[in-house]
């Protein structure tokens, strides 16, 4: 399982129009579910995002994480993160099937809100639109 978390101080996902979540400050979250993920990686990614430490604290370093702060999160699917990109177009067939990835966002999702994070979600498959104002900026790559 891969994510890309940007802190933000508000982000919002929108498909044809409608808004289908927006936060306030926290993180948006792009999450792709691999063809080889073990059983329990949605579970072990929402784990160690609700403890990833990149929040200021009131010295001015990061020495927070989302549970301390109080920080939503924004949950998007995006199977892009799996792209291999040995020619000149991607590929995505290390991405999980559509069916096992929807099942994986939802287990990551629900193991935010187990953690006691506020979480709003795109919508899985849809055409979104992402707006972001990245808090930093703060970019970082997971893999579990």
């Amino acid at each position: 399982m891969r994510a890309v978390l940007q802190r933000v101080t508000r982000a919002r996902v929108s498909v044809d129009g409608e808004t289908v979540g927006e936060i306030g400050a926290g993180l948006l979250i792009l999450v792709c579910a691999m063809g080889d993920d073990t059983l329990d990686a949605p579970e072990r990614m929402a784990a160690k995002i609700a403890k990833m430490r990149i929040f200021r604290d009131e010295a001015d370093k990061m020495n927070l994480s989302l549970r301390d702060t109080g920080g939503a999160a924004l949950v998007v699917s995006q199977f892009t993160l799996a792209a291999d990109l040995r020619g000149n177009r991607p590929g995505f067939s290390t991405a999980a099937a559509p069916a096992i990835a929807t099942q994986s966002c939802d287990r990551v999702v629900a193991a935010l809100r187990a953690e006691g994070i506020a979480v709003a979600t795109g919508r899985f498959g849809a055409d979104m639109q992402v707006e972001l104002v990245n808090d930093g900026p703060v970019t970082i790559w997971v893999e579990v």
